[in-house]
Formats: C-alpha cells, structure tokens, sequence
C-alpha cells in the first residue's frame, strides 16, 4: 500500500511540475510570399535604371510619316540622281525655288530629318550648273538679256517642279506647288 501511495505522490506532484512545453509560431513569408505580398525591391531598382537608359523607341510607319519622316526606300538610295533628291527636299520644304530661279536653304521649314550639310551641297552643285546653263544659253542667244532668260527658264522650270515642292511666290513668301 505504501507502494502505491508513494505511487500515486510521485504521479500528482509530476503532474504538477509537468506542462504542455509553449509553441512559438513565426509569420515570416519566404521570398516568393514577400514578393506575391508586394516586396518588389530588386524590380524596383531594375525598372528604374531601364527607365533612364537611352534605347530606341519602336515607331510604326505611320508615326514616321506623322513626323514627316518618309520610310526607307526598298531600292538603293546610291541611284537616286542629283534631280531625284533636290525633289525630295523640295517636298520635305529643306530647300525652295528662289524667285531667281536658284536653290535656297529652307531649312528652318523642313518637315522630317534630313542632313543640312549634304542639303547645302546639294545647292551649291545644282545652282552653279544652272548658272553655266544661263550663261550658256546668254552666248546662244546674245540678243536677250541674261535677266530675261533667267525669267524665262524659271517660268518654264517652275510648272515641272514636284507636286507640293517648296516655291517662293512673292519675295521672301514661301508655299507649297499644287498640282
């Protein structure tokens, strides 16, 4: 009997002393429930150097002739005659027909891209053949004035230029040909 008494002691008193040990929870996420929760920092710093990098911007062809830019032609540009791209920077409004029957840099009024130096060129070349042409024409007729063969030649000259090319009308009054 006095087994079971020291028994039944040891087993109430143990019961006592013994609890359920403390559970510790921890709400820590991993990484990928951080980032689903809205920790985007790496993405953050990455977008925000991809946003002040200089990259092309992707345009369509339709945004390029908004911005009076026209698209590349699928020959070879190698081919094109003096006559061919003094017609396009006549429409494009980079240079004019002068009212003294020259070239002139209008450049100011040029819609689209176009390189001023090449355009600069391209008027001193087409501008001093036409002055061979006037002082060609001046030694096969010598009974006309060379002011007047000038007139005449930019008279006759100014019905074939290009469809919308950059004219000078009155002094210093620049408007496109309508055809």
């Amino acid at each position: 009997m006095t087994r079971t008494l020291f028994f039944s002691m040891l087993l109430v008193c143990s019961l006592g002393c013994i609890r359920a040990p403390e559970i510790v929870m921890v709400d820590r996420g991993t990484a990928l429930e951080q980032q689903a929760a809205g920790s985007f920092d790496d993405l953050e710093r990455k977008a925000s150097r991809k946003s002040i990098e200089a990259r092309p911007v992707p345009l369509t062809p339709k945004q390029f002739e908004a911005l009076g830019i026209k698209p590349m032609p699928l020959t070879d540009t190698s081919e094109q005659t003096d006559a061919d791209r003094v017609d396009g920077l006549l429409v494009q409004h980079c240079i004019g027909e002068g009212r003294d029957g020259l070239l002139v840099d209008t450049h100011a009024a040029c819609v689209g891209a176009a390189d001023r130096a090449e355009a600069l060129e391209l008027i001193e070349t087409v501008n001093q053949a036409r002055l061979q042409l006037w002082r060609w024409m001046h030694e096969q007729r010598k009974d006309a004035s060379l002011d007047d063969l000038r007139r005449t030649w930019r008279a006759v000259h100014v019905r074939n230029v290009v469809c919308g090319g950059w004219v000078e009308g009155e002094p210093g009054k620049w408007e496109s040909k309508r055809c």
